[in-house]
């Protein structure tokens, strides 16, 4: 087998341009090893406060490492990305980032939580006194350049992928990303070691990863929208308990999932008597926010789900 061709971590770029030229060249079947960038750029460190947050340049969020030109993909194939292996760094962090976040008129400040855990056993990492949260490790941002010219901001996702923030894209994942031009241009970055569906205050628990990818190309196979295939969920024994479940009920499903993160947060609260701005961040990094019913017009339900075990 050959040796995993590497991209360096000062080998990134800020948004995506189908005119960069590639950082590397592979072949189908390729392994690629990729130091990623945390999510603000470098700009988190280990004096970083809350109050240094506003300053931040938000240019420099979400940088990603690449691009990669895959020999042979062409407009209308789907470029294969198998997640071969993810090595954790060990520690990471997790902001409230205004204007960033679900609930961005209701928490108006910023807010910073910093996270040590073991890299190796990945065992749950304490979130102060508060909880035990398990560890995933994925890749938050993955995608393919644009066939649309021009620079395009990497904060939003796109068809050909991006900042989706899938939690399953882990170690074992297949993703296929439609491509839009010759050589696919694949970046990715935005690596995190835990998160949970929604992560509703924009942030998760931020954490640079080492990646090994493999490339393929399926020919004429693109999908109208990236499509995964994920190993068998592996959920810790903390998840496997009891849950909280709180709702939003009403015609707008933004604001369904608004009322029920802001209720998710208010029990939090009440119960463990954890401030509504840490709630509100272990909401993101532990808690999954669901559509739950989407039929019954004119009223739709968004309920969040919080597992009662981390907390043990």
């Amino acid at each position: 087998m050959k040796a995993p061709r590497t991209i360096h971590g000062h080998q990134h770029h800020f948004g995506w341009d189908r005119s960069r030229p590639p950082v590397l060249t592979v072949a189908p079947g390729d392994l690629i090893r990729i130091e990623t960038v945390d999510s603000s750029g470098g700009q988190i460190g280990p004096t970083t406060t809350a109050a240094d947050i506003p300053g931040m340049d938000a240019s420099r969020y979400c940088p990603l490492c690449g691009p990669v030109c895959i020999d042979g993909v062409e407009p209308g194939d789907a470029v294969l990305v198998t997640v071969e292996d993810l090595h954790p760094t060990g520690t990471g962090w997790t902001a409230i980032m205004p204007p960033f976040g679900l609930l961005i008129d209701d928490f108006p400040d910023p807010a910073l939580h910093r996270w040590a855990y073991n890299s190796v056993s990945l065992t749950p990492a304490a979130f102060g006194a508060y909880a035990r949260v398990p560890l995933r490790p994925f890749i938050g941002t993955i995608g393919l350049a644009t066939a649309e010219p021009g620079w395009h901001s990497a904060i939003p996702p796109r068809r050909v992928g991006g900042n989706m923030d899938v939690r399953d894209i882990v170690r074992g994942s297949r993703l296929y990303l439609p491509a839009e031009v010759a050589g696919g241009l694949l970046s990715l970055g935005d690596t995190h070691a835990a998160q949970g569906d929604g992560e509703v205050c924009g942030t998760a628990l931020e954490s640079r990863l080492d990646v090994v990818i493999r490339v393929d190309v399926v020919k004429g196979g693109a999908p109208a929208f990236p499509r995964l295939e994920t190993p068998p969920p592996v959920y810790h024994p903390r998840e496997l308990t009891r849950h909280d479940i709180t709702t939003g009920i009403g015609p707008d499903l933004m604001e369904n999932a608004r009322n029920a993160v802001r209720c998710m947060i208010d029990l939090l609260s009440r119960r463990h008597g954890m401030p509504p701005e840490q709630a509100y961040m272990l909401c993101s990094v532990a808690g999954h926010l669901r559509i739950s019913d989407i039929v019954d017009m004119p009223n739709w339900v968004v309920s969040f789900h919080m597992p009662q075990g981390i907390f043990d």
